[in-house]
């Protein structure tokens, strides 16, 4: 489910299969689209996943029942798996687009570990975020260019909104009020 939001897609879906021996390899009984939406994060698609699947199960549970449930094997040469996510798959490259590092924030936000960057030597957690501008360049990727409600940084393509921030063991806070607490300035760096 992360990296469906990792990579930008549009759409997911959840497949009820029959069990077998290899993870994920059984015959499909029922598969269900589940659209993504920009504003979704992988607590969202969960939770539309998580409902999909149940719909979609009571749907086919009196075939299952009855044994005439379909079997239709899978094509595993049209499959595609990516491996399990580690904590240092969220670190922020600024040199990134404005849009894949929004991509990578919303798709390890709660209840994931989050995506970060790095301020004076420390974790920032940036566990809320938005694309200001997705085309053009600016200052050097992770430059800090506007502090109000948010902190706005340059990315390798656009300008990325921070909105929630988090530094190693404080509270989430505002962004804004993050910045003014700390110091953090325009024409200040993040790595």
């Amino acid at each position: 489910m992360n990296w469906v939001l990792i990579h930008g897609e549009r759409e997911t879906g959840v497949t009820l299969h029959y069990m077998v021996a290899k993870a994920d390899a059984g015959d499909i009984v029922a598969q269900r689209r589940v659209p993504i939406a920009d504003a979704d994060t992988a607590h969202t698609l969960y939770g539309k996943l998580t409902s999909a699947a149940a719909e979609l199960m009571r749907e086919v549970y009196p075939q299952l029942v009855a044994g005439t449930a379909p079997r239709r094997p899978q094509d595993h040469s049209q499959a595609s798996t990516f491996g399990g996510r580690k904590p240092a798959d969220g670190v922020i490259d600024w040199r990134r687009s404005a849009r894949e590092i929004y991509n990578l924030v919303r798709a390890v936000a709660h209840p994931y570990p989050g995506a970060f960057a790095h301020w004076r030597g420390q974790p920032l957690w940036i566990w809320e975020a938005r694309v200001d501008g997705e085309a053009g360049t600016g200052p050097a990727p992770g430059t800090v260019l506007r502090i109000d409600e948010a902190v706005t940084v340059q990315t390798g393509a656009g300008r990325l909104r921070g909105l929630r921030l988090q530094l190693a063991d404080e509270q989430e806070s505002d962004a804004g009020d993050w910045a003014r607490r700390h110091g953090l300035a325009e024409g200040m760096q993040l790595t």
